[in-house]
This record gives C-alpha cells, structure tokens and sequence, in this order.
C-alpha cells in the first residue's frame, strides 16, 4: 500500500495539516513520529511530537539503516524509522510521512517505495517568516537560515516533478481540503473512512 509523503519548508502549517487529515479520518491515515537530536520545544513530548534522541544514537541508527530517510537540518538531526512505517502499515492504514525536502529526494531515490508527494507551500517568503518569527522559538539569525533553505526548497519543488502536487497554504482550511481531497483519491480508493 502506497504512504503519504508530506513536505515544505518550516513553518508552512504541514504538521498542522498532516494532524487535520489524521484525525478528520482515524481509521484511514496515520501519522508517523520522527526522531531529532534536537531538544523538546515547549509544549512537545516524547514520543508524540518526536523521539528525541542523542546524536551518538541518530548515528547509530543511521549505520544500522534504521532510517527510511534522514536529514541534518536546522543544526540537527531528524529521520523516520522503517519500523515506525511497518508498525504503522501492519494496523491497515495509510501512514503519513511527515519530512523535509532532504527525505524526500532519499526516498525519490530508492525505487522500492511507492508513496505520493505533497509539497505544503507558504503564500510567500514574507508570510513565512512572520510566520517563523511568530512561534517564538528561534532567534533572527535561525530564522533567516531557515528562509534561505525555503527558498532552495521551494526552487525545488517549482522545477522538478519530485511532487506529485503542491499545495499553497494561503488559507488553512483551503490547503486542508486540497489536501484532503488529494489523499483520498490517490490513495484511500476503497479504503473505510
């Protein structure tokens, strides 16, 4: 059964989005937890937002491929386990894969996985950092290094066929139903809501 990849750059809203799909269909859509070297921002918990993990552990799954794909971003390390897409699949669900641009040209890479790519863009650069600037938890300097990267990952997805389709999150509950709407018919043909 075919995954949902989802990516776009920080603080585009996909998280938001993938966890809209997730619970609008519970029985259908699952979402997977990624490891991150990086600390617990307040708010997050082990194990629902992420598996937090020291960097010596992230490369000692790294060496025993324990990543369906990986990426250092941000000053750290984050990767979703092959295990948490089979515990994911093995219950019948159509599990939703949560990454950055990196992941998604490791997985493009590997012609063994059949998934569907969803690029979340921003309206625009300036939307974005507001947006960035907004969350509070990251100073000017991170924020402008995760712009830059926005704009390579935005360039990236305009300019290939990586995606499968791009959705511009103007209006959250617009991009929810595109979204949606894209889930559904790629992947959920036949599938119990």
């Amino acid at each position: 059964m075919p995954f949902l990849v989802v990516s776009g750059p920080s603080g585009v809203g996909k998280g938001t989005l993938c966890k809209m799909l997730s619970e609008s269909h519970p029985r259908m859509f699952s979402t997977t937890i990624s490891h991150t070297t990086r600390s617990a921002r307040p708010g997050e918990s082990e194990g629902v937002d992420y598996f937090y993990v020291s960097e010596d552990e992230f490369l000692s799954l790294i060496e025993e491929r324990g990543f369906l794909e990986h990426a250092f971003f941000g000053g750290h390390h984050y990767g979703t386990s092959r295990q948490t897409i089979i515990d994911q699949a093995s219950k019948g669900s159509i599990v939703i894969v949560e990454i950055e641009v990196e992941g998604v040209k490791q997985m493009k890479a590997d012609n063994t996985i059949d998934a569907r790519y969803v690029f979340i863009a921003p309206p625009s650069l300036e939307i974005l950092g507001s947006r960035l600037r907004g969350r509070g938890t990251e100073n000017e300097e991170n924020i402008q290094a995760r712009l830059a990267q926005s704009r390579q990952e935005i360039a990236y997805a305009e300019t290939s066929d990586a995606y499968d389709k791009i959705i511009i999150n103007d209006d959250l509950q617009q991009a929810y139903r595109e979204l949606e709407t894209f889930a559904l018919s790629s992947l959920a043909s036949g599938s119990a809501c």
